[in-house]
């Protein structure tokens, strides 16, 4: 039997519903309305009616199964980000899970790990659709316990960053393809002051487990008076901890970042870009005992450096086997969507990236298009090793952006088989050529 044929049988048998045993979750897929502000009514696509969906909470190493009830019109597939599990329920049909009928439902069923802020999103292509795949309201977060939790803080707070009404836009004079804009915003299912603030004592450490759960855009965010103190990215803890004044996230990255809670006030957490945030990308911090208009102060223009929160120094000698990977654009014509490459190839026809189980590679992502891509690799976790020519250990990442006319290596660990997707998570980057499958042998 062909390997992809075998995958997507063992991947019907894995999420054929089983009335014998019950669910640990149920997440139903269907049409809700979301009223981030007052006369501010976004018809979209989420689960369980809400935006974002329900919590998942989790426990490393403990079984669980997922039905998922798919009420829509059309097919769709959910994908478990960040967890290293069986491509045959991974959620992406390029590796084998099959898609959900419409009006149909399907069971995953896997042992959850790592442990960490992870998250779960529709993964199918949208095109020039922008009310399908991440442009819509279907996301929510995947928080495994660990089995020995720190608990060394007094809040807990899951903010996702989302944009709503999208539309296709040229760039300009200068560059006049097609890419997507969006005229509203918000944190959760809310715009800036018009849902509930976190409210907060002075004092306390709240943890900020945030999610960039944009189809598109690279986030910038900053709290004003206070700063972040990043302990985790992809829910992976960083080698050394670091106080920042702003942080940023591309697509489908998460950050856990605590915020000390030592300057009382009213104040705004939101996007350094004010356009952005005065259209509600933000949230309230509101302390004990305050009052008064929530305050915004000029954020920092401090460069974002993944590489400051790992072991810098001298390169330790890395994989011998490297895996180049070159990203371009291809300019498709005036007024339409350009095309991308991964070396000099567009999905379906890219080359195969071939590993051997439990083999070390240097992954070099070379990036010589004028746009930064934020890349995802399915069921695996990379460990950065060099950024922009500078060396580093100890940040381990399931997403990294890649900077524009730039190079980021890192190195992985081979030691999940199957049919695994590597792809920008820019989804109309995605859509047009940017994926291409790591193959084992």
């Amino acid at each position: 039997m062909h390997r992809r044929h075998f995958l997507a049988s063992l991947a019907a048998a894995a999420t054929v519903p089983s009335r014998l045993l019950g669910a640990d979750f149920t997440l139903r897929i269907a049409p809700a309305s979301v009223e981030i502000g007052p006369r501010k009514v976004i018809k979209t696509v989420a689960y369980n009616g809400s935006v974002p969906g329900p919590l998942l909470r989790m426990k490393e190493g403990q079984p669980v199964t997922i039905e998922v009830f798919n009420d829509t019109g059309d097919a769709e597939i959910v994908h478990w980000h960040g967890l290293q599990i069986p491509s045959a329920v991974d959620g992406s049909m390029e590796e084998g899970t099959p898609m959900i009928p419409a009006r149909s439902s399907a069971r995953y069923s896997f042992t959850p790990a790592p442990s960490g802020t992870r998250w779960y999103h529709t993964h199918v292509v949208a095109g020039r659709n922008l009310k399908r795949g991440t442009y819509t309201g279907q996301f929510g977060f995947i928080y495994i316990e660990p089995r020995s939790e720190p608990g060394n803080y007094d809040q807990e707070v899951f903010l996702a960053l989302k944009e709503w009404d999208p539309y296709l836009s040229s760039g300009g004079v200068d560059d006049d393809s097609i890419d997507v804009a969006y005229n509203l915003f918000s944190v959760n299912n809310r715009a800036l002051g018009h849902g509930e603030p976190i409210r907060v004592k002075e004092g306390q450490r709240v943890l900020l487990r945030i999610l960039n759960a944009s189809a598109t855009v690279t986030r910038r965010i900053a709290v004003a008076g206070h700063q972040f103190r990043v302990v985790a990215m992809d829910g992976n803890p960083v080698a050394v901890p670091k106080e920042v004044r702003a942080l940023e996230l591309g697509p489908a990255e998460r950050i856990d970042a605590i915020v000390e809670m030592n300057s009382p006030g009213v104040w705004i957490l939101g996007a350094t870009d004010d356009h952005d945030r005065e259209h509600g990308l933000g949230i309230v911090i509101e302390y004990a005992g305050q009052s008064g208009e929530p305050r915004w102060l000029p954020a920092s223009d401090e460069r974002w450096d993944y590489a400051a929160f790992g072991s810098l120094g001298k390169e330790e000698t890395g994989p011998s086997e490297r895996i180049p990977l070159v990203f371009e654009k291809k300019f498709a014509g005036h007024h339409w969507v350009d095309k991308w490459t991964i070396n000099g190839k567009s999905f379906p026809k890219t080359d195969p990236i071939r590993v051997k189980a439990n083999g070390r590679y240097r992954l070099v992502f070379d990036n010589r298009s004028d746009e930064a891509h934020p890349v995802h690799l399915h069921r695996h976790t990379f460990e950065l090793a060099k950024i922009a020519g500078v060396p580093t250990s100890g940040v381990y990442k399931d997403v990294v952006v890649v900077g524009a006319k730039s190079q980021t290596e890192v190195d992985l660990l081979a030691n999940n088989p199957g049919l695994t997707l590597f792809h920008c998570h820019q989804q109309m980057h995605m859509d047009y050529g940017f994926m291409a499958l790591m193959e084992y042998f």
